[in-house]
């Protein structure tokens, strides 16, 4: 039986979140009292990783010091060629030695995984020695594949950067990355409000530009016919890559109902294949599975 508790921390765009599983996996806290802290990444990197330092000291003291592995998940990863923190889109953290940083801090190895690869760990024990790819849809979209539970980074630490995948590379969205028309500028919430936004000069967030498009509002109806044709192009180009036993969805978007009945229609519809045979389900842990996920990685 493993004897030692299992910290993880879930680097977010707003919120960092601590967690502790106990000897069994069990979590200690309930999901309103874990510790947090607002991430306020507009006052740069180094106030950020006082954050995670001292969050850290927060949890550690719930244990009394006791053996315990450490992991945390955030956006984008490290470079296994410098070091240092990679395609973020908190930008502040891109090019740092955040890795360094809190081993520094903490006087301790510190585990760092892409947030989309702790999300699919912990979705992935609901599916023990399956192929599974773990889909971010929130703010950005992002992805991670786990196979027979364990996380699959990838050479380049890229391994299921899905969002990133451009189906319009000529005259899609610019993105943050540099490139036009990535995923996440498509099918993730920042990137359905930004464009609609741009095409009909209202700010909605992604729940009302649905709700109109219900009520028969024919603009938003035919920008939202437009996200599920995108979302399927994505996913069936990535289930033809990957093929894996099954997919689940998170992020805000994730609790779309339409995703898996429309959505999944329109993957069929794309598919390289004469049927759709992979399950694409809605997550288990919700917003819990990051840090849940970041605890399971550590080491």
């Amino acid at each position: 039986m493993n004897t030692m508790y299992k910290i993880g921390i879930d680097l977010g765009g707003t919120k960092i979140a601590g967690t502790i599983l106990d000897h069994e996996g069990n979590e200690i806290f309930a999901e309103s009292q874990r510790p947090r802290r607002d991430t306020e990444q507009e006052k740069g990197y180094a106030n950020i990783v006082d954050k995670i330092v001292s969050l850290y000291h927060e949890l550690r003291s719930h244990i009394g010091n006791a053996e315990h592995t450490f992991g945390i998940g955030t956006p984008g990863a490290v470079s296994k060629k410098t070091g240092l923190l990679k395609n973020s889109n908190t930008v502040c953290l891109n090019g740092s030695p955040l890795k360094q940083d809190l081993s520094d801090k903490t006087g301790r190895d510190v585990i760092i995984e892409n947030d989309a690869n702790c999300f699919a760990m912990a979705e992935a024990k609901s599916y023990p020695g399956k192929v599974v790819f773990g889909v971010i849809m929130g703010t950005g979209c992002g992805g991670g594949i786990v196979v027979n539970n364990q996380v699959i980074s990838g050479l380049q630490s890229i391994g299921g950067e899905w969002g990133h995948h451009t189906i319009y590379p000529k005259d899609g969205p610019y993105c943050y990355c540099g490139k036009r028309g990535c995923i996440e500028t498509l099918i993730s919430g920042g990137g359905l409000q930004n464009r609609f936004h741009e095409k009909f000069r209202v700010p909605l967030n992604v729940k009302q530009i649905f709700e109109l498009a219900r009520k028969g509002d024919n603009y938003a109806a035919e920008f939202v016919e437009e996200f599920f044709d995108n979302f399927g192009i994505a996913l069936s180009n990535l289930i033809a890559i990957l093929d894996p036993d099954v997919v689940v969805l998170g992020g805000g978007l994730s609790n779309l109902d339409e995703l898996y009945t429309i959505g999944r229609d329109r993957v069929r519809k794309y598919i390289f294949s004469d049927e759709l045979e992979t399950p694409i389900v809605k997550n288990i842990y919700g917003d819990s599975a990051g840090v849940i996920g970041a605890a399971l990685i550590g080491r």
